[in-house]
């Protein structure tokens, strides 16, 4: 499978320190939609230039930064101060593709997608398709390292992206300091392997405020939960120290949620996917979490079709799936990408076979989650709102992450805004939503 270009982008960013952390969250999600930076305008797909318009010198300094980036490259999206009154950006630069005010990201974002659209790669990408739609305001991804130390044998994201390489712990406070700041209600925590930060650099201290933290995924887990924001933990490999994390879930400090790929249940499979940590006592380990931590909510992808995929195999995945309870499962038919280990396994499962498997993963799937959803009705949910409504407004509880997991459909007699936090009773279970009326604010 030939893998598409990562389109490239070059940011020129003026003005003061606001502008700046303007582009800062601009290239962040670009970032993390998987666009690279280029260096030069002549070798980017378009340039965005972030302007100032505070006084008439630093005017004429961002016209220039445009008519440069038009005519080393052609495409510019312009945003920032100077885009607030855009008709001298418009009578000098007509063919400009897009202007945006100050402090706009999800337009200009939005300009980038119509221009310059995101490569969806699903074996590779962390935010799923739907994600490229736009990160509002109040919620943010916080990548806390690149790449990746396990080599599962369907993946190939180690050759792409390299060995594991973590971020220093306050290096990653500062960003998600910056983002609670800027009014962010949700920090959502991603990595190709999450729980295995650190590992490289072999949990090395670094000074935050006035102490050290250690670059361990509990120790950042804890910290960040300092900060007063939701925080939702994901693509974390089920190891052994993952366990210390439940206890800050029933301190309130940390979402009471994990997104585990388990990618299947049967040893025999899980052996040639050359999955990492210890699979033969999730049940137990799982069993352990909820009792622990009754509200926590699990959530997981898994591979059907896999090289080699009996039917007792299969059979062994759904029994299994039955027993955890996983609150939320997304599915995914093998298919074969080039340049990954498992090519060469043979065994091939054909695909009407595979889109069978898929189809009774998810009718079980489904009646499982609409049995563990039922129990929260009564309850009284803590709810993020996403989309706001004349009179029913669609958010998130505490166990939904955005773009892959259900919503909670809110009726309130107030309008709401959107990143508000209602408290919300619920109503009503559906098999993916809830259901209910604002109860608090």
């Amino acid at each position: 499978m030939q893998q598409a270009a990562a389109p490239k982008v070059s940011f020129v960013s003026l003005g003061c320190p606001k502008a700046l952390v303007d582009s800062e969250r601009i290239i962040t999600r670009l970032r993390a939609e998987g666009y690279e930076l280029a260096r030069k305008h002549d070798g980017a797909d378009l340039v965005i230039v972030n302007t100032c318009g505070f006084l008439d010198s630093a005017k004429q300094e961002s016209l220039g930064a445009i008519g440069e980036a038009m005519a080393e490259n052609g495409k510019v999206i312009v945003t920032g101060c100077m885009g607030a009154e855009p008709e001298q950006i418009e009578a000098a630069y007509p063919g400009v593709l897009s202007i945006t005010g100050p402090q706009q990201y999800e337009s200009v974002l939005d300009a980038v997608h119509r221009a310059l659209p995101p490569v969806h790669n699903p074996h590779l990408d962390l935010l799923p398709p739907q994600g490229i739609k736009l990160t509002p305001r109040h919620y943010a991804y916080l990548k806390i390292s690149e790449g990746c130390n396990n080599r599962c044998s369907f993946c190939i994201i180690p050759k792409l992206r390299g060995d594991l390489v973590s971020r220093p712990a306050n290096d990653v406070l500062r960003e998600a300091e910056k983002l609670v700041t800027a009014g962010v209600k949700e920090l959502l925590v991603i990595s190709q392997d999450t729980s295995a930060y650190g590992v490289d650099i072999k949990y090395a201290a670094s000074v935050w405020k006035d102490r050290e933290v250690r670059a361990r995924f509990f120790d950042l887990a804890k910290e960040l939960g300092e900060f007063g924001a939701w925080v939702r933990l994901q693509y974390v490999y089920p190891y052994p120290h993952v366990d210390e994390v439940i206890g800050l879930m029933t301190q309130g400090k940390v979402l009471p949620y994990l997104d585990i790929p388990f990618q299947h249940a049967s040893p025999e499979i899980l052996k040639a996917m050359k999955r990492p940590a210890a699979q033969d006592k999730t049940l137990a380990r799982i069993k352990t979490w909820r009792e622990e931590c009754p509200e926590l909510t699990l959530r997981s992808t898994f591979i059907v079709g896999f090289p080699g995929e009996t039917d007792s195999d299969f059979a062994y995945l759904r029994d299994w799936l039955e027993e955890a309870e996983i609150d939320r499962v997304g599915c995914f038919k093998y298919e074969p990408v080039a340049g990954a280990s498992s090519n060469a396994l043979g065994n091939a499962v054909p695909d009407a076979i595979k889109q069978e498997r898929w189809n009774a993963l998810m009718a079980r799937q489904q009646k499982i989650s609409a049995r563990r959803l039922k129990r929260k009705v009564g309850t009284r949910q803590q709810v993020i709102i996403d989309e706001v409504g004349p009179t029913v407004s669609k958010g998130r509880s505490k166990a939904d992450a955005p773009g892959i997991d259900g919503a909670v459909y809110v009726s309130s007699r107030r309008p709401l805004r959107t990143g508000e936090i209602v408290t919300a009773k619920i109503e009503r279970a559906d098999e993916y939503d809830l259901h209910g009326s604002v109860a608090g604010f």
